[in-house]
């Protein structure tokens, strides 16, 4: 069965990832407001009644700002690590919380979400992916290093939200302080341009066929520079960046081969 995707929203100002069959959707985090993941899926033609969940990467703010409005209206399950919840501020009062931990797939309907560990500053961060029979799409931002956990499930994906943070060049001669772009650079902190390439390049199955560049700086990258550089080794991927101020098309993704 093909899955759908898209990104409502991608960058430090509010991360949110739909990923969904026919009959039911999930989302990867929830950092956009209520209202506005409402207009953006109905713009694009989705319905909330299909998300059955949210899926929590981990508690830094743009992730997780929309959650309590949106999980109370819609009544949706939010699955958390207990860490990630304890430094969330995230409450049970009004929506149900479930328990996620690493390499324990969850079922919602035909999907199977399967969260992993992954290296970035937060208390238990975790990545995603999300299979429907042989198609799986994979959710990797907020990465410091690639690390096995990412290689072994990026080389599974029929399609990916990649980390693609910043451009060496335009941190190194940017405005922040020493010591954020040491976070920044840092196994803790985020994917360059470069790093997430290397991934690309080394590691993508010969059945991918959708890539989306993801969670991109404001300061410290460029929509024109990270897609050149992508494109010119994409071979027959589809290469998007994804916006922080606008969801992308909707995407078809089959998974008609597999290795």
């Amino acid at each position: 069965m093909p899955l759908f995707i898209t990104s409502l929203n991608s960058g430090s100002n509010g991360n949110c990832y739909y990923v969904g069959n026919e009959h039911e959707a999930v989302l990867i985090d929830a950092g956009i407001s209520c209202r506005e993941t409402e207009r953006r899926m109905e713009r694009l033609g989705l319905s909330l009644q299909t998300v059955k969940a949210i899926f929590v990467s981990h508690e830094h703010s743009d992730h997780i700002r929309g959650i309590s409005q949106l999980a109370k209206k819609h009544q949706l399950p939010v699955y958390i690590t207990p860490q990630t919840l304890h430094g969330s501020g995230l409450s049970a009062m009004s929506y149900p919380i479930r328990p996620l931990r690493g390499y324990e797939p969850i079922y919602v309907g035909d999907l199977v979400i399967t969260a992993f560990p992954k290296q970035h500053d937060a208390r238990d961060p975790h990545s995603f992916l999300v299979a429907d029979g042989q198609t799986s799409v994979g959710v990797f931002t907020d990465i410091g290093a690639v690390c096995h956990h990412v290689i072994h499930h990026f080389s599974q994906c029929h399609a990916a939200f990649l980390e693609t943070n910043y451009d060496d060049d335009m941190l190194l001669l940017g405005r922040y302080p020493p010591y954020l772009k040491k976070r920044i650079q840092s196994d803790e902190g985020h994917l360059s341009n470069h790093q997430a390439l290397a991934l690309f390049r080394q590691h993508k199955p010969a059945f991918m066929s959708h890539i989306l560049l993801s969670h991109l700086s404001r300061d410290n990258n460029s929509p024109q520079i990270v897609g050149d550089l992508f494109k010119a080794h994409a071979e027959n991927v589809k290469v998007i960046v994804a916006s922080r101020f606008a969801e992308t098309p909707v995407y078809r993704i089959e998974g008609t081969q597999t290795q």
